[in-house]
Order: structure tokens, then C-alpha cells, then sequence
């Protein structure tokens, strides 16, 4: 138990943490989007199905130190480019976050709202919402598996203990675990924020793209960008509510 009482393990410990949970913003906000396509009364069971593959995902590559590392060893080249099974995983990840954004941009912003169908045959309904709540797990499953071999090999260059890193994933799941749910609300709310997250879960799929081919964008320029958009929408936002409450009071005293 001396090494709990080791200021160093303490200090890897909180930056693990932290680099997790900033890591694991996209992961929320593609949990978020995808979720907010469910009925509400199965959105927090999704939630907690989406994070809990986050975190065993995580924690199966954090146990498989020696397969993860051996796939950034080169499996074949193209134009003199190597190709390690990191860049495959990288590519089609990044590929497939650029289809399901822009997809849900599209119906987002152009596709007109279609009702459910009748409700005439209680037994194709639930099959057909069953089909659908599977369907977002597995699009989470898919990109947790991405998400999660970048964060792996990012903590396996900062710490060499696999107990702290063990110990961050944990910790870092749980915080996201009590975030996901507000997050995703308020991107409910507000159709403008779910169209910038979107965007941003754009950019991201095109920086994976980018890293498959060696060509590292850092992560920083992509969430200083997002902030940044963030925070005029928000003052927006608050714009259209002073007006909207401005409105409500001139009918009141009309």
C-alpha cells in the first residue's frame, strides 16, 4: 500500500484522468446525438450502454498492452506509405464518423419530419424500436473501439503503471457517465448546438482520417475551434431568450 502514499503516482493519476475525460468529449457528444434519436424512455438506458462499452473497450485494450502497441508496426505499404493496423482502425473510424455526421446533419437540417407509423400492430412496433435501439449500441460500439485504441495508446505514453491507468479509465467513464445525461438535454434543446456539435464530430472524423496517413492534427486547434463556436451560439442563445421574454412581457401587459 506505500506506493498510494507516492505524490507521483497521485500526479499521473489526475493527468490520466483529466486527458481521458477531454479525450472523451467526441464520445459523448456522438453518444448524445445518437441517443436523442430514441424514445425518451430508453435514452438513459443507451447512455449507460454506450459508456459502459467506453469503458470496457478501454480497459480490454489497456489488458492487451502488447497486441495494442504491435498495431502500429507497418502491414503494408501504398506509395511508399506504411499502413499498421492503428492507421486501418484510424481510417475507417474517421470514414464512418464523417458518413454518420454529415448523415445526421443532413436530416437534421433538410429531411422533413415523417411521423411514426400507426400504431395499428403493437408487436411490429416494438420490434421495430428494438431494431433501432440495437442500432444506435452498435454505432457506439464501433466508435468506441476507435475512440478508445487512441486513448490507450495516449496513456500508455504517459504512464507505465497499469493500475493508474486501470484506476483513470474508471474514473473517467463515471464523470462522463454524470455529464452525458445533461449534455445530451441540452443539445436536445437546442437544434442550433446539435447541428455545431455535429460539425464538430465532422472535423474530428476528419482528423482521424488525416492521422491514418501519418499526418497528426492536433486535438487542441479542433476543441479551441468548437469552444469558440460554443461560446457565440450560447450568447446567442441568450439573445433569443431576452427577446423571447421581452415579447412575452409586452403581450402580458397589452
Amino acid at each position: 500500500m506505500d506506493f498510494l502514499l507516492d505524490p507521483n503516482i497521485w500526479i499521473a493519476f489526475a493527468m490520466l484522468t483529466a486527458l481521458e475525460i477531454v479525450l472523451g468529449v467526441d464520445n459523448i457528444i456522438f453518444i448524445s446525438i445518437l441517443v436523442g434519436r430514441l424514445p425518451p424512455e430508453t435514452r438513459e438506458k443507451a447512455r449507460r450502454l454506450g459508456l459502459g462499452f467506453a469503458m470496457v473497450s478501454r480497459l480490454l485494450l489497456l489488458f492487451s498492452l502488447s497486441w495494442v502497441m504491435g498495431l502500429t508496426a507497418d502491414l503494408f505499404s501504398v506509395l511508399g506509405q506504411g499502413i499498421s493496423g492503428r492507421d486501418l482502425v484510424l481510417l475507417f473510424g474517421g470514414l464512418f464518423l464523417l458518413y454518420k455526421a454529415s448523415h445526421e446533419i443532413f436530416v437534421e437540417v433538410e429531411a422533413p419530419e415523417r411521423d411514426g407509423p400507426p400504431a395499428t400492430d403493437e408487436a411490429a412496433l416494438k420490434a421495430a424500436g428494438n431494431r433501432l435501439f440495437w442500432g444506435v449500441i452498435g454505432q457506439i460500439a464501433v466508435i468506441d473501439i476507435v475512440f478508445s485504441l487512441d486513448s490507450v495508446i495516449t496513456a500508455v505514453g504517459m504512464v507505465d503503471q497499469i493500475g493508474v491507468m486501470v484506476a483513470a479509465v474508471v474514473t473517467s467513464v463515471g464523470v462522463m457517465l454524470v455529464a452525458a445525461r445533461p449534455i445530451g438535454e441540452f443539445v436536445d434543446r437546442h437544434p442550433s448546438v446539435k447541428v455545431l456539435a455535429l460539425a464538430f464530430l465532422v472535423m474530428v472524423g476528419m482528423a482521424l482520417t488525416a492521422e491514418a496517413f501519418d499526418m497528426h492534427v492536433p486535438k487542441g486547434y479542433i476543441y479551441a475551434a468548437m469552444a469558440f463556436s460554443l461560446g457565440v451560439e450560447a450568447l446567442n442563445i441568450r439573445s433569443r431568450g431576452k427577446r423571447r421574454a421581452a415579447l412575452e412581457a409586452g403581450k402580458g401587459t397589452a
